[in-house]
């Protein structure tokens, strides 16, 4: 493959760079290059304010959701000159985070099937920031089996009442809306009488609890529904397909995650050329050269895996499972780049407090941050299933469930 630019995407990225050099948030830079892997820490202001101020100023130019079409937000650009939109705002794309699940899996999911007359409602105030969005996936009683989930939606009427509980939910108590997929069929197996909604966050009978997590933050939660009513416009594809209205989330939200996985390598790398060990420099020493090699590789791999998967969308091809790649190597080399550098500090590594330890902490919260990586949007050992079944054609693990009605599948019960 060639990656040089055309003479058309080398204008188009000149006109990237001067629109970002003009407008770009240049009183947040130093802040967001020294904000750890997975968080925005701006000293003196709200984060979600400055984001939501960027992702507003982006949008009023026509630089927000690139390949979305232009009715709904974006401009209607295509797949590569959004890859050139991504390099060129760099560490200013850290203010876009709250939005990356909206834009990035439910916005795909609501044009693949939602009606024109909410796409024209959701979308475009998605695309600039004014709304936030997450997704209701996740359930305590399914671990990494999605079609596990006892959510339930009864039809009433016009109308559906759902109950139940999600947990892991990223943003959601900073989010306007979401889209949820609950059981209305427990008769069938497991991953069929499953359907899709979307639903305001605001409505009645919806309970957020945030989760505290390991690194002091609370980015998840947990999300209760109590006879939520939500009319039946609102459900997305048709009853009891709600599986395969899911596999359209997952595929982009594994692109999306896979694409533009933060390994912590570029930090890593800088760091070890200032830092000074014992013996000189962490970058003199051949034992850390040789860690950091290897780092490059798997670094420079995810990237152009990642160009694979955007020139497959040029061609008009949907997500796939072989983006589940990218996280599945992204993930643990985060995690063991933390580790490395925490080891190269010796005993200062235990320091967590930005203004003692070296790096401003940055590595100390990357490593507390990275078990929610390998677990959010699939498990490792999820994506190794996908990849070994849906990639390399294996054969799949026995399913002692398959084709049993969801509720005759034994359940533990709870003591």
């Amino acid at each position: 493959m060639n990656f040089d630019d055309t003479p058309q995407e080398a204008e188009f990225r000149k006109e990237v760079r001067a629109w970002i050099k003009a407008h770009a948030p240049k009183q947040y830079l130093e802040d967001l290059e020294s904000s750890p892997v997975g968080t925005v820490q701006i000293r003196g202001i709200d984060g979600m304010a400055a984001s939501k101020a960027w992702q507003k100023r982006k949008a009023d130019a026509g630089w927000a959701c690139l390949q979305w079409p232009k009715e709904f937000g974006g401009r209607g650009s295509t797949p590569i000159e959004r890859v050139i939109w991504s390099q060129e705002e760099g560490t200013y794309a850290k203010l876009s985070r709250p939005f990356g699940i909206g834009q990035g899996m439910c916005g795909p999911t609501l044009m693949a099937y939602a009606s024109e007359e909410h796409n024209r409602r959701y979308l475009p105030p998605l695309a600039s920031g004014e709304e936030v969005w997450c997704q209701l996936f996740s359930e305590p009683a399914g671990g990494s089996d999605l079609a596990g989930l006892r959510t339930r939606a009864e039809r009433d009427g016009d109308d559906w009442v759902i109950n139940g509980q999600k947990i892991w939910t990223s943003g959601a108590h900073y989010s306007d809306y979401a889209i949820i997929i609950t059981r209305t069929d427990p008769t069938l197996p497991k991953h069929k009488g499953l359907t899709m909604f979307f639903l305001s966050m605001k409505s009645p009978g919806v309970e957020i609890r945030p989760i505290k997590q390991v690194n002091g933050q609370s980015n998840f939660n947990e999300v209760f529904f109590t006879d939520v009513r939500i009319p039946d416009s609102q459900r997305l594809g048709k009853v009891g397909d709600g599986w395969q209205v899911s596999l359209t989330t997952l595929m982009n939200e594994r692109l999306s995650i896979g694409a533009g996985y933060q390994t912590g390598f570029p930090e890593l790398f800088d760091w070890c050329c200032e830092f000074e060990t014992a013996n000189g420099l962490a970058i003199e020493d051949p034992a850390v050269r040789s860690k950091l090699a290897q780092w490059a590789v798997r670094a420079s791999g995810l990237k152009y895996t990642g160009y694979r998967a955007i020139s497959a969308m040029s061609r008009g091809e949907m997500p796939g499972p072989e983006n589940s790649i990218g996280k599945l190597v992204g993930g643990p080399m985060m995690q063991d780049i933390a580790m490395f550098a925490l080891d190269l500090q010796a005993q200062a590594g235990a320091l967590d407090s930005a203004a003692l330890s070296e790096a401003d902490a940055r590595f100390q919260a990357m490593l507390l941050r990275s078990p929610a990586t390998r677990i959010e949007g699939g498990t490792d050992e999820i994506l190794r299933n996908i990849i070994a079944e849906r990639v390399l054609g294996l054969p799949a693990d026995i399913r002692v469930d398959k084709n049993v009605p969801f509720n005759q599948i034994p359940a533990r019960a709870r003591h």
